[in-house]
């Protein structure tokens, strides 16, 4: 099976030798998002649940573009600038996903790209065509 790039304006360019989500088969490997508005390329604020509901956004018009939704994520990776924020990391994931959720992966980091608080990287199944 050969590997095909996804790419959407709908979430951010890549800002690096990376593509948005890579798809081999059913399975869609998302490169990480971070709270990056894909109109303008900058920070959607600095406040931490701003930065989070961008991401889920971002991460969602990957998905779509792979030809699936992000319920069809099956592990997420989480990285925190500070794992404090992590109830509000629950709230805001709450409102995407919906029982049975992905599996998880939260961890905390000295500083991700652009001064972001928060990204996040994931693996989604997409359902079978047969």
């Amino acid at each position: 099976m050969g590997k095909v790039i996804i790419q959407t304006d709908r979430a951010p360019e890549a800002i690096g030798t990376y593509s948005q989500a890579v798809k081999i088969g059913t399975t869609v490997y998302l490169s990480g998002q971070i709270p990056l508005l894909p109109e303008t390329m900058t920070m959607i604020s600095e406040d931490f649940q701003d930065q989070a509901e961008q991401v889920f956004k971002n991460l969602s018009a990957v998905c779509e573009a792979a030809g699936g939704e992000l319920q069809d994520m099956v592990k997420v990776q989480i990285y925190l600038t500070d794992l404090g924020q992590f109830a509000v990391v629950n709230e805001v994931m709450a409102k995407y996903f919906e029982q049975p959720y992905p599996a998880r992966a939260a961890i905390e980091v000295s500083a991700l790209p652009k001064g972001a608080q928060i990204e996040i990287d994931g693996v989604m199944e997409l359902p079978s065509t047969n």
